[in-house]
């Protein structure tokens, strides 16, 4: 293969791998509420919420550059490159030359199909949070309250759900529903057990903050 030729398939590659990176870019503000669970550091949950604004633009870019990347590898070569590359390929077949894996059709797609499952990770994140069932015995229903706090820092239902999955540790929590598109969470529970500010403490722990109760 020529120096062009080969310069091009290169170039592939490496657009692949920035491609894959942008794309992983993109859902950083999902994929860390879901790292903070298995790792137990809760904290670190909203450290990219500040990128969501931009997820739309990274999405674009991720497509453009993968994009280029299939038009670098699949264009059609010019007579010369194709005499060149057969040249190339009598010279080395005695050498066993192959070429690099990430050179290749199928690394760029498995990149491919990285990118996208990565793109579409907002979707699909409340998997991997674990569906627990919780019974509260509650002594007198006068002590049970419903308490919205205005939460910022969500940006898809994975920040909810860790919310979620958070509050419902308590003790004396009846049950948590959280909303990253209406940015609140609403908490029953018992009051003799828990109260306010032990829920909105919770809250701001898993690195979200409680703007506000009622």
């Amino acid at each position: 293969m020529n120096k062009s030729s080969n310069s091009a398939t290169e170039k592939a590659g490496k657009v692949a791998g920035a491609g894959l990176l942008v794309a992983v870019s993109a859902s950083l503000c999902c994929i860390t509420p879901v790292l903070a669970l298995v790792s137990g550091t809760s904290g670190i949950a909203s450290t990219f919420s500040w990128m969501e604004p931009f997820r739309p633009y990274l999405i674009a870019i991720t497509v453009l550059v993968l994009g280029f990347a299939w038009y670098q590898k699949l264009k059609p070569r010019t007579a010369d490159e194709i005499a060149c590359a057969c040249e190339d390929d009598n010279l080395s077949a005695g050498k066993a030359g192959k070429k690099p894996f990430m050179q290749t059709k199928t690394f760029l797609g498995i990149v491919t199909v990285f990118a996208a499952l990565m793109l579409a990770f907002p979707n699909y994140s409340q998997i991997f949070y674990p569906k627990t069932e919780k019974q509260v015995m509650v002594v007198s229903s006068n002590d049970v309250k419903e308490v919205k706090f205005n939460v910022s820092g969500m940006t898809c239902t994975g920040c909810a759900e860790h919310i979620d999955h958070e509050v419902n540790k308590l003790e004396g929590v009846v049950s948590s529903k959280a909303s990253y598109e209406n940015g609140d969470v609403f908490v029953q529970f018992d009051s003799s057990k828990t109260s306010i500010e032990e829920i909105e403490k919770t809250i701001n722990a898993t690195g979200y903050t409680v703007v506000n109760h009622n």
